[in-house]
């Protein structure tokens, strides 16, 4: 058997897996996994696949290796793409999605989420973001793991509402793994093919989302409302793109998941 990239929180069975963003930011979650854990056992998968299709059938075989399934996935930001992904395909794998912070499910609501991070950040750092963007976009640069951490820091200041602490429990970015997915996810976002896979989803859905968080709340609300048969829309006061370490919003966040799963 193949030993895949996870990470297990307190005792098993495990029937709960939390899956991080990015992709290509392995580690963010470990926060919400650590306090989940205290009620019940908890995987926290690693994403390593270059490939949209790559990181859905790495995080099946994981669930089918590791968890007892059916399981109650929570993804985060990007992880919540890769869970509803996995739920449509492997239904019989997922008991109920968890959509934290989730991007929009549709184009048009897309456009806002780099507008409204630009417009939060100071002169100097939004300079220095649209520096790292056209480095990123440029395939001479070397070391864009470095590039992509960089901007990845620069954004947390404008995705929070009032942080206690820095993001950055165990972050170490991946810029293959970014680039190589989130092209294919934009484009079945693009082309619709994102939220065509809601007539595959059986379980119950819950979003999870921010009042301040730049990804914008309808965009997820209103398109699977409209298209997911058991679905419930949870907006936190206070809370940007990272609940947990969210000083008005994080005790809140906790309670809502605890009772969730």
């Amino acid at each position: 058997m193949h030993i895949r990239p996870v990470r297990k929180w307190g005792n098993g069975p495990y029937s709960v897996a939390v899956i991080h963003g990015g992709p290509g930011a392995p580690g963010e979650v470990a926060p919400v996994a650590r306090e989940l854990s205290t009620m019940t056992g908890i995987l926290e998968p690693f994403q390593t696949e270059t490939t949209l299709d790559g990181q859905v059938n790495e995080l099946r075989l994981t669930l089918e290796e590791l968890a007892r399934p059916p399981v109650v996935l929570i993804g985060f930001s990007w992880g919540a793409y890769l869970s509803w992904m996995v739920a449509a395909r492997y239904p019989d794998l997922v008991k109920k999605l968890i959509l934290i912070s989730s991007p929009p499910f549709e184009e048009r609501y897309a456009p806002t989420i780099t507008q409204t991070r630009m417009k939060r950040l100071k002169k100097k750092e939004r300079a220095e973001a649209q520096d790292l963007l056209a480095r990123l976009a440029d395939p001479d640069v070397p070391d864009k793991n470095g590039l992509l951490a960089k901007l990845g820091s620069l954004l947390a200041l404008a995705d929070a509402c009032d942080a206690m602490h820095p993001d950055n429990e165990g972050l170490h970015c991946q810029y293959e793994v970014f680039s190589g997915v989130w092209e294919e996810a934009s484009e079945l976002r693009r082309n619709n093919a994102l939220i065509r896979m809601a007539k595959d989803i059986r379980c119950p859905v819950v979003a999870i989302h921010g009042d301040t968080d730049p990804h914008p709340g309808e965009g997820v609300n209103d398109p699977l409302a409209r298209e997911v048969r058991d679905f419930r829309f949870i907006l936190l006061e206070k809370c940007g793109h990272r609940p947990w370490i969210e000083r008005y919003a994080s005790e809140e966040f906790f309670r809502v998941l605890a009772k969730e799963i």
